[in-house]
């Protein structure tokens, strides 16, 4: 059995070289395999050193100096944003024709782009480390502080509890007060009443001096309960104020909370709910001071009254005298009226005993009272020590809470830094990938084989198709199998048949992001007839899993634009439908077509394919849609799939008799930088290359077949220019190779889809195209060129 390979194309014969520069090549190779360059931050004058010491190594020293020292200088190897550029932007030196020696620089530069990549990795895997741990960092510290709020909570709750028990212990004793209060007065202007009947008894003088000593008596009392009242009132307002300060204090620490943390809201209306309570029993305590105002009021004017009586006795006693002067005279003419004053006396003796026992027992209740007084005076004493040390507690808490708030925002600060240092990464990244993406080739192949229908190979049980499972060729290369010879073909990706629809996207998903960047982004699918083009592009779009890559980028460009509106960039999106059937043009957007009108082609439409100084490709009389979201493409992609030509041959019961374009120009502009970019997104589902002797197409079916294998023969005609560079490549012998000359031979990224069929009766076309596969491999064309600062001169869609 032979073995050839079919995808390598003829190179000019160089001298062999030694079995000794061989050698050096494969310790090159490993030696940059198995650097690790130290991701440290780049600082300091010392790293500034460090880093050119790192370039002057990569650049200057021989193989053999690299070799012995790759283990030691990577390990400290530092890049600078200026190295990196000017790493980017170095150019190839050399003749012209000097083949080896370009391969030489070529692999000196892959080498530094390696390790400049491997130390962007590294570096970016540090700032994820760093900002994982802030991040925990981050949710310990706002645990701390909820277990603290939670704390001050509680202990307000406790104190709202002290404060109701004294202000409940207040009312039942100003209660208590107030019945003694009215039972001694009443009792008072019983006494009162009684020694207005004794006026013309001879003991009135004593039993008023008597009286007069209570009344002093009583007076001191109530002195020294409005001096009591006046240290109750006193101690009162320092509360009140200590509960002000307290207020005070809750109400900063709240506007704090809300200025750092938006979650405590909650917790922040619960707060005002209780300080709002806490002013209401202050007001209710304010009500209670003025009621003892009042009461202290009255108790000065009884006093007055008081002392007003004690006047009018006194005169009342100076009448007595008179009275009695008058009376030893007429002694001996009221000796009868004596006795009958003596028996009124004598009951009002015993009406006289009955109150000093009554007034005992009202001075009992005094003192009585007094003990109580100096208990809540006792407890009020240590409620006032328990506030102090609430007062010490809160402060600590607060100074807890002002130190976990500055470690937060200096974890905030230090998050914001790593999140900027990873978008910069990440653009360094990006453009480091697109270089790569550069220097392997613009016109990049995947191939992807589908899976074996019923139909197919029916009675044989041998597989034509294998994958190696080498580390060089494994999901790379594909083997075919022919009449016991194999056919070994590398591409750039290879998806066997168990390969998913998400799995064939993936691969392409960061060349539909370079479309939103401002590059022309081409993909095509290529093969037979039935080998799975239009799957592979369009897919079934009403389910999820089996999506096309059509819908799957569109999707990708309308989340990612969304996504980009944050930083300020707004973009404005068209799209545009057209195939090619028989050499000629049809739009599969326009209204009478879809309404079944226009069926060759509209009458006075001339769709003439133009291409401008900027290499973008215009498309005259072309219908040309504004979208905005995914459902408005969705819904025209339907449209167009109705309006396309599809045909039944012996192959294919679903073949497509044209060639599908579908085009999105992308417009983008940030109103923060003021840039500009202007991309343009071609995916095109070729028709399938067929034979005549297996399709037996006759009639419209025969000229369509001539027409799809002309159109795809000089596509090859194309290609096969292109790889021997030669000066003319015939562009307009087809519609299809000039409205993708931009394409292939211009300034965009393109990828081809390479679709094959493992049936066995189908391995000549099989093989067939894998040979135009790898010949479309070997092309090289111009350098993708991004459009960052044009702007539309025309509402037209260019297929760029």
């Amino acid at each position: 059995m032979t073995y050839r390979n079919q995808n390598k194309p003829p190179l000019p014969t160089f001298p062999s070289r030694s079995p000794a520069s061989k050698k050096d090549t494969v310790d090159d190779v490993r030696v940059d395999k198995r650097r690790k360059i130290g991701a440290g931050r780049m600082t300091g004058p010392l790293s500034t050193i460090r880093t050119r010491q790192a370039l002057s190594l990569v650049n200057n020293m021989p193989d053999s100096a690299a070799n012995s020292d790759a283990s030691s200088d990577c390990s400290t190897m530092e890049f600078t944003k200026e190295e990196v550029e000017g790493l980017l932007n170095e150019k190839l030196k050399g003749k012209k024709f000097d083949m080896k020696g370009k391969m030489e620089q070529m692999t000196d530069y892959i080498r530094k782009l390696r390790l400049c990549i491997k130390w962007f990795q590294e570096l970016e895997e540090g700032h994820i480390v760093e900002q994982e741990k802030l991040r925990s960092l981050l949710e310990s510290v706002e645990q701390k502080c909820t277990i603290i709020e939670v704390e001050m909570k509680n202990k307000e709750e406790e104190f709202n509890a002290t404060i109701v028990e004294l202000k409940e212990n207040y009312v039942s004793l100003q209660q208590k007060f107030s019945k003694e209060e009215s039972e001694k007065l009443d009792a008072i202007d019983s006494q009162r009443k009684e020694l207005e009947a004794r006026v013309a008894a001879e003991k009135l003088h004593a039993s008023l001096s008597k009286e007069l000593e209570i009344a002093l008596d009583e007076k001191q009392n109530a002195n020294q309960k409005i001096t009591s009242l006046n240290d109750m009132y006193k101690r009162l307002q320092e509360y009140n104020t200590s509960l002000q300060q307290y207020n005070s204090k809750l109400q900063t620490d709240l506007a704090s909370t809300n200025e750092t943390l938006k979650r405590v809201e909650k917790e922040k209306a619960a707060i005002m709910e209780n300080l709002s309570t806490l002013r209401g029993h202050y007001n209710s305590l304010q009500d209670q001071l003025t009621s003892s105002r009042a009461s202290q009021e009255d108790a000065l004017k009884q006093k007055e009254a008081l002392v007003d009586e004690v006047g009018c006795l006194r005169g009342e006693l100076r009448q007595l005298r008179d009275d009695r002067d008058r009376q030893t005279s007429q002694i001996q003419e009221l000796t009868v009226e004596i006795l009958k004053y003596r028996e009124c006396t004598g009951k009002s003796l015993a009406e006289l005993d009955s109150l000093t026992i009554k007034s005992n027992a009202l001075e009992e209740t005094c003192s009585a009272q007094r003990e109580q007084l100096r208990l809540l005076q006792h407890q009020l004493a240590a409620a006032n020590e328990k506030l102090k040390m609430a007062d010490m507690s809160s402060s600590e808490t607060m100074a807890l809470f002002e130190e976990k708030k500055r470690i937060v925002q200096d974890l905030q600060d230090r998050l914001a830094d790593a999140e900027i240092k990873i978008a910069e990464g990440d653009k360094l990244r990006k453009k480091l990938h697109n270089t790569i993406l550069e220097l392997k080739g613009n016109i990049r192949v995947f191939c992807r084989v589908r899976p074996l229908l019923p139909d197919d190979g029916a009675g044989t049980e041998m597989t034509a198709i294998a994958y190696p499972t080498s580390v060089e060729s494994q999901g790379r290369g594909v083997d075919l199998l022919q009449n016991g010879q194999k056919y070994q073909f590398t591409f750039d990706k290879v998806f066997t048949h168990e390969a998913s629809q998400e799995d064939v996207f993936i691969e392409i998903s960061q060349l539909v992001q370079s479309a939103l960047d401002g590059y022309k982004v081409c993909i095509f699918a290529y093969g037979q007839t039935g080998s799975g083009k239009t799957y592979t592009m369009m897919g079934r779009p009403e389910s999820s899993e089996q999506k096309g890559l059509i819908p799957r980028s569109l999707e990708q460009v309308f989340q990612t634009s969304q996504a980009l509106l944050s930083q300020g960039w707004k973009f404005k999106m068209q799209a545009s439908m057209l195939e090619i059937y028989n050499e000629t043009i049809r739009d599969l957007l326009s209204v009478s077509r879809s309404s079944g009108l226009d069926i060759n082609n509209g009458a006075g439409k001339q769709y003439a394919i133009k291409h401008d100084a900027n290499g973008n490709t215009h498309v005259s009389d072309l219908t040309i849609v504004d979208v905005c979201s995914i459902k408005e493409v969705s819904s025209l992609l339907h449209q167009a799939a109705q309006s396309r030509s599809v045909g039944k041959t012996q192959m294919n019961e679903q073949s497509s008799r044209s060639h599908f374009v579908f085009t999105l120009r992308i417009f983008g502009v940030n109103e923060s930088t003021e840039q500009q970019v202007q991309g343009v997104l071609n995916l095109i589902d070729l028709a399938g290359s067929e034979r005549l002797s297996r399709s037996g197409a006759t009639g419209d079916r025969l000229k369509e077949t001539q027409a799809i294998n002309k159109s795809l023969s000089c596509l090859a005609d194309v290609i096969f220019a292109l790889a021997k560079k030669e000066d003319h490549v015939p562009f307009r012998n087809s519609k299809l190779t000039y409205l993708l000359q931009p394409c292939l031979g211009g300034d965009s990224k393109t990828l081809m889809f390479v679709n094959m069929s493992p049936d066995p009766a189908s391995l000549n076309e099989s093989l067939c195209s894998l040979r135009f596969a790898a010949r479309v491999n070997s092309c090289e064309i111009g350098i993708p060129r991004r459009q960052t600062t044009m702007k539309p001169s025309d509402s037209r869609l260019s297929y760029g």
